[in-house]
């Protein structure tokens, strides 16, 4: 008998992506098949993203896309809280569910395609289906966010802070590290607030009780002997006792850190805590203890009332801070955002104007930054194979959003090998090296 097939749509961040590996784990163990293309699919998926307008329009495409192309339609993700806006666009659409619904977008499978369980043709591998390459694998360890910042909706789409128990945690990396991962990205809303809303709950991993908190989380992490790299990272003080296992090598020497700007008033604006002079001390103060700290982060440019004063603080502050990697977005209103009733909003071409600059300025910071790996050596992790060589990243590079190392004639490398090399070029992203 032929399983039944269900196409699979994933849009957003690696947050999303998460929850689009757990619901086609679920689906696997029960027996369906996941299709690669709309023909051959009894019904579609599409996990959508609605955090700001540009990802809502390409979740509300990608739903017609599959509308048109399958008819069988199920949405869900962040844009699924915004039924009346995808209803009002496709209104032969299934089911619509929220973010983080593992159980209630099974429930609407098995409600239009019942599943053919057969255990012997529904195995799936421990460590689950994932939808990255097999040497690397993101790991989420909460849901949801207790901050309110005004330019932001993700609270009402995703609710508060939820934090997965330490030992929930890491039985899941331990499998991922058993299966061949070699280096995991750790993400979530607000890493550095894990365990908040468990109030540190103890539980027994690895012969020990552990609190479920972010530095006894970042420890246990750091005893895979694998790679790990911190995403969304807030900038709390305990952040501060982390970097001496930088240092020691325990887990990369990498910061991601979305300072989103440095004018006190405009920080306070968009209720974020932390002045820009106390982040400078702290960078400083890190890089103290760990010279090779990378260190990336996002800004907004143009945001409700940001005067030509406050944006030029934010260019002083990057030339102060040296940051490595850097994203930067013109403020755009989303829909159901605090922040677009605030005064005197900043015209659209004075945003594009200030965005161009920031970038321009950061170019030639992260520029300078790179050039000065040339001549050092450092590890590499290995991404791709070609016919000139092999690709790769650095320790400084998270996959996707930061630069690449190039390895010319080392075609006998593998995918998820870690190497030594020297760096021997750079461009304004990326490095070229030899192999040692």
């Amino acid at each position: 008998m032929k399983a039944p097939q269900v196409g699979f749509v994933s849009l957003g961040c690696p947050k999303a992506l998460v929850d689009s590996e757990r619901i086609i784990t679920k689906l696997r163990s029960e027996g369906y098949a996941i299709s690669p293309n709309y023909d051959d699919a009894d019904l579609v998926v599409v996990n959508t993203c609605g955090f700001i307008d540009s990802a809502v329009e390409e979740s509300l495409e990608s739903i017609g896309e599959a509308v048109a192309k399958n008819g069988k339609v199920i949405v869900t993700g962040c844009l699924g809280s915004r039924d009346n806006t995808i209803r009002e666009r496709h209104p032969q659409v299934l089911e619509i569910t929220g973010a983080h619904a593992l159980e209630e977008v099974v429930g609407a499978v098995h409600k239009h395609l019942p599943p053919q369980h057969d255990p012997f043709l529904s195995l799936v591998p421990p460590e689950g289906i994932k939808l990255t390459p097999r040497h690397f694998a993101y790991l989420k360890i909460s849901e949801g966010c207790n901050h309110r910042c005004t330019f932001c909706i993700i609270p009402s789409m995703r609710g508060d802070l939820d934090s997965r128990p330490i030992h929930h945690v890491m039985h899941e990396a331990k499998r991922l590290a058993d299966a061949g991962v070699k280096e995991l990205l750790v993400i979530s809303q607000d890493t550095s607030a894990y365990g908040v809303d468990l109030k540190y709950q103890a539980a027994e991993w690895n012969g020990r009780e552990r609190a479920t908190r972010f530095y006894e989380l970042v420890e246990a992490l750091g005893e895979l002997g694998i790679w790990v790299r911190l995403h969304y990272v807030y900038p709390y003080p305990h952040v501060d006792e982390v970097i001496p296992m930088m240092a020691e090598g325990k887990i990369l020497p990498y910061l991601d850190i979305p300072f989103q700007h440095a004018s006190p008033r405009i920080l306070k604006l968009m209720k974020r805590p932390a002045s820009s002079q106390n982040n400078l001390e702290r960078i400083q103060a890190w890089r103290a203890i760990c010279p090779d700290l990378t260190i990336r982060s996002t800004f907004i440019v143009g945001f409700p009332g940001e005067t030509e004063e406050e944006f030029q603080e934010l260019l002083d502050f990057l030339t102060e801070a040296q940051l490595d990697r850097v994203g930067c977005f013109a403020y755009s209103p989303v829909d159901g955002a605090v922040a677009n009733d605030l005064p005197d909003p900043v015209p659209e071409e004075v945003k594009q104007d200030r965005l161009e600059r920031f970038m321009a300025h950061q170019a030639e910071i992260s520029a300078a930054r790179l050039q000065q790996k040339v001549g050092r050596r450092g590890k590499v992790i290995i991404d791709e194979v070609v016919e000139e060589g092999a690709v790769g990243r650095s320790e400084a590079d998270a996959p996707e959003i930061d630069g690449q190392v190039f390895i010319d004639n080392a075609t006998h490398l593998k995918v998820g090998d870690i190497v030594e090399v020297e760096f021997e070029e750079a461009d304004d992203h990326d490095l070229w090296a030899r192999l040692i």
